[in-house]
């Protein structure tokens, strides 16, 4: 067999491999990313692959490329909703962030291990920035849902800040190589705006043509993809070329092209994701490939403080300095310091020295990926329990099944779905007229039993139909819910519950606040829910957004693209916190009616009943304890009685 086929074979079983391993990470609750990492370092060298591969420029150049597509199709799939929420943020993140990390990083560096400062700085340098493969990909795998200001900035933050640490290692490493700390000032002063400027006016300028020649053109439906793919490489190396930030410009690239409406978008979407997961799958194994175990001994010692101090001191640090002048919550801010994924960004930018022939330039490797392997073990393994703990998680969007999507020209505002009519969906069996559509969504044609139902002889929708609607794109999610089965928003909602009792938006404020005993002025009185909410929180609210109201909580339940459909109501705070936590779960298990009934009670009655039984409790505890205390001393008095007479 000849050596390319062999090649060829061994890089298709490679990639299968790397699949497969996916199912098994996601049933464990693994980080994907790792376990592509680790199989690169088991088909290494020193592992049972034996396959030596140290070539550190062919390395950045096919990392290169993958970052600029995973990059792009980050940018692709972020919303401007998003991008509004969250820039200030973000920004902030990005640029004092990373600044604020990678000098208290490398002065710890400094201080264990007594390297030069411009050393240290740049062990801080390579390890600042959070990786956007990791956190585009953890946010969402298995379908973790956050609140949007929250993962908005997580995401955002994590597709601008590569920018400001390839910038800070690059001068770095030409200070050590060139000529000390004044080089550094002066290469500061003289690159940083003309890197992040000329990138973002690449990035904008690219996306805009990048739209206007999709919907121009007239090609072959499979060639959109590719166009968009190859257009997303020349923003790169042409922003990189003339001294831009080329990941700065290719995110921007991705945002501006991905919120048009593009000629086969959906076919385009469909193709980037596949593509991505091919870049991820080979940028990790190819850095796992890079890598020698055994040579990752000496440096053990310092990666694990390097490691320990940037998770728990360094990030924090820079989430609560940057997030001080925003609208975030205690425990998001929490949240958001430790989803500081480190990912391929760092062992990416870890090359640098090297290539740049930085004496020990293989240390500086190391210590990223040993930083990068214990972020992956200690962080991402626990995303998910750590998103329930502090309530920042909401409940998913799952599609319903058998959804169909067709492509429209792009200058139309509307989009084509058609939807199979499930017997446990809520609009089976229902007359048309009582199926409460959103606004300007019309229904366009109903298959039954192959044959198409007059639209004037249609009066209700029947299990086993297909519907085909026309809908606003920002409407298609509140029509996606009325076909959806039951069973799937039930498993969907499992475990997850924003407050204790849920109203629809158009009830008034006033209606609620007799029911609960709440504080409210007579003019909110009038409001309904919605408009109290949306008053409260502003034009970006999200789902999961609370406001206060006495000693209680209005939360944002759901919304129908910038308007607030549905409230939810948290007693924790006031008389549901009288209770004991397990009698809270069994007060919100309780029939509707019967649990209405419990707390509308007259507040005092009501503060009267926790009392009592919160003292019953404690009366039932403290004997309970006295009675087993006095069991084992009198035990153990007719043991030692019983040793004294033998």
């Amino acid at each position: 067999m000849a050596v390319s086929d062999q090649l060829i074979l061994f890089g298709g079983a490679l990639l299968l491999l790397s699949i497969l391993a996916s199912v098994v990470s996601s049933r464990v609750g693994a980080p994907l990313l790792l376990v592509f990492l680790v199989i690169g370092m088991l088909l290494g060298e020193d592992g049972p692959g034996g396959i030596d591969f140290d070539d550190f420029g062919s390395a950045y150049l096919i990392a290169s490329l993958a970052l600029a597509i995973i990059l792009f199709d980050g940018g692709f799939r972020t919303p401007f909703a998003a991008v509004r929420t969250a820039w200030g943020p973000a920004a902030a993140l990005a640029t004092v962030g990373v600044l604020v990390t990678a000098a208290v990083t490398g002065l710890a560096a400094e201080i264990f291990f007594a390297d030069g400062l411009l050393e240290a700085l740049l062990v801080g340098a390579v390890v600042a920035s959070t990786d956007a493969a990791a956190v585009f990909l953890l946010l969402h795998q298995r379908g973790m849902e956050l609140r949007r200001r929250v993962s908005a900035t997580l995401e955002v933050e994590s597709g601008v800040n590569d920018p400001m640490a390839v910038f800070l290692t690059v001068t770095l490493v030409e200070a050590i190589t060139l000529g000390g700390a004044g080089h550094v000032a002066t290469t500061i002063a003289g690159s940083l705006m003309l890197q992040l400027g000329l990138g973002a006016v690449i990035g904008l300028v690219g996306g805009a043509v990048l739209t206007w020649m999709v919907n121009r053109l007239e090609l072959a439906p499979g060639l959109y993809p590719v166009f968009v793919v190859a257009a997303a490489l020349v923003i790169f190396g042409g922003a990189q070329s003339l001294g831009g930030s080329g990941f700065l410009a290719v995110y921007l690239a991705g945002i501006l092209s991905g919120n048009r409406r593009l000629r086969a978008s959906k076919l385009v979407r469909r193709f980037h994701d596949g593509i991505a997961w091919v870049s991820q799958i080979v940028m990790f194994l190819m850095l796992g490939l890079l890598v020698t175990p055994t040579n990752l001994l000496p440096d053990l010692v310092e990666a694990a403080v390097v490691a320990l101090f940037l998770i728990f001191v360094a990030r924090p640090l820079a989430v609560a300095l940057c997030l001080a002048p925003f609208r975030f919550t205690p425990k998001e801010r929490l949240f958001i310091s430790w989803v500081g994924l480190r990912g391929a960004v760092p062992i990416f930018l870890a090359i640098i020295p090297v290539l740049g022939q930085v004496p020990d330039g293989l240390r500086y490797f190391n210590v990223a990926f040993l930083v990068v392997l214990a972020s992956m073990l200690l962080q991402g393994w626990t995303v998910p329990w750590l998103a329930r703990r502090l309530d920042v998680e909401v409940p998913p969007h799952p599609e319903p099944s058998g959804k169909l999507d067709i492509d429209l020209p792009s200058a139309l505002d509307r989009d084509v779905i058609g939807y199979h009519v499930a017997a446990d969906s809520l609009v089976a069996g229902k007359r048309i007229e009582t199926v409460a559509l959103p606004g300007r969504t019309r229904i366009i044609a109903v298959l039954r039993q192959n044959r198409v139902v007059p639209l004037n002889q249609l009066q209700e929708l029947e299990s086993g139909d297909f519907v085909l609607m026309v809908a606003p794109p920002e409407h298609v999610f509140a029509v996606d819910r009325l076909f959806m089965v039951r069973s799937r928003v039930e498993r969907a909602f499992a475990g997850l519950s924003l407050g204790d009792f849920s109203f629809p938006a158009e009830v008034p404020l006033g209606q609620v606040a007799r029911a609960y005993d709440l504080p409210a002025a007579a003019g909110e009185r009038e409001m309904s829910l919605g408009a109290f909410v949306g008053a409260k929180l502003g034009a970006d609210a999200a789902v999961g957004d609370c406001c206060r109201i006495g000693n209680s909580e209005l939360i944002v339940e759901a919304m129908d693209g910038d308007c607030v459909t549905r409230v939810t109501l948290r007693l924790e705070a006031a008389e549901l916190s009288l209770l004991p936590s397990d009698w809270r779960g069994r007060l919100r298990r309780l029939p509707g009616a019967w649990r209405d009934r419990l707390i509308a009670l007259p507040g005092k009655l009501r503060q009267r009943l926790a009392s009592s039984t919160r003292a019953a409790v404690g009366w039932f505890k403290a004997t309970s304890h006295a009675l087993t205390t006095r069991w084992r001393e009198k035990t153990g008095a007719g043991k030692a009685e019983g040793k004294s007479g033998r």
